[in-house]
């Protein structure tokens, strides 16, 4: 096949010494197959910003780091330094996940390096040697269905433990190797602990998996396996091995209104403090122009 101007840089810099055939073209990413020395290995050639159907949504940007404030101006402002870095930062979330992700031994694509807009890793086969399928192509009884959601939950808790959501988890994103499901696709992932919208994209993640599966172990659909999760992270109580039971205790007590309402209040005041303080400073303050 020829060799895709995108990749053409890893060829010239003795990374990959052939492109095979292309794998598949996503809402976020063109993937091939290709060849580096003996090992058979997957380029993920990211698309440019305005070619991509998946957007940097504000609630996935919330908590990534940029390398300094002059990079954050630039992307707040939109220009074109600001889109630059901005890609960077989209391509940087899924390297840097990877890595993170596959030392803590959750069951991802192990990354090798990325350059230039292009992700190399390892290629996802099943037990012939060929590529593995996707989840939703996989044809389940109730108890594999069972085996891999139980599989999956597991994944899922190791992620959240090495700080990471997934944010975008569905049996679309889900490769099936011969030992069961490897999770890809993870440009969208979330600083569990910076961002606010975390709890919801876990529990969204894992409400996922349960619909998926429910279709062949009905038993899965109204299990709350996210808020149970959520709930123990939060609590500091969530480890690797945590038993779950899909159940979550209702909380009967009523609401306090009038807590709510006195915070509010309280709010309100220091705000009030505030400007006052302020006000008082300006009118202290003698005018630019006083002592000239």
């Amino acid at each position: 096949m020829k060799i895709p101007k995108r990749i053409q840089p890893l060829v010239d810099e003795g990374l990959v010494d052939a492109v095979i055939r292309q794998l598949m073209s996503g809402k976020e990413a063109t993937v091939y197959v290709v060849r580096c020395g003996e090992e058979i290995r997957c380029a993920k050639v990211y698309k440019e910003a305005s070619q991509r159907s998946f957007r940097q949504a504000a609630s996935y940007q919330e908590g990534r780091k940029v390398r300094n404030s002059r990079q954050a101006r630039a992307m707040e402002k939109g220009t074109r330094y600001g889109r630059r870095m901005q890609e960077e930062v989209w391509q940087n979330a899924e390297v840097d996940a990877l890595y993170r992700l596959a030392a803590a031994g959750v069951r991802v694509p192990r990354p090798h390096i990325c350059l230039e807009g292009v992700l190399l890793m390892d290629l996802v086969t099943d037990a012939g040697g060929q590529v593995a399928p996707r989840l939703s192509d996989v044809e389940l009884t109730q108890e594999l269905a069972l085996a891999y959601h139980a599989a999956l939950l597991r994944e899922v808790v190791l992620m959240l433990c090495a700080g990471v959501i997934h944010g975008d988890l569905s049996e679309y994103n889900i490769l099936v190797d011969a030992d069961g499901p490897v999770i890809i696709d993870l440009p969208q992932a979330i600083n569990a602990a910076g961002n606010m919208q975390a709890g919801a994209m876990l529990e969204r993640d894992v409400a996922n998996l349960a619909t998926f599966f429910s279709r062949f172990a009905p038993q899965l659909a109204h299990t709350q396996y996210g808020k149970e999760i959520w709930a123990l992270y939060g609590a500091g109580l969530l480890r690797p091995d945590t038993v779950l039971t899909g159940q979550v205790a209702a909380d009967d007590r009523p609401a306090d209104v009038g807590a709510v309402m006195r915070e509010i209040t309280l709010a309100r005041k220091e705000e009030e403090e505030r400007l006052r303080r302020l006000q008082e400073m300006r009118e202290s303050s003698p005018a630019p122009w006083a002592h000239r």
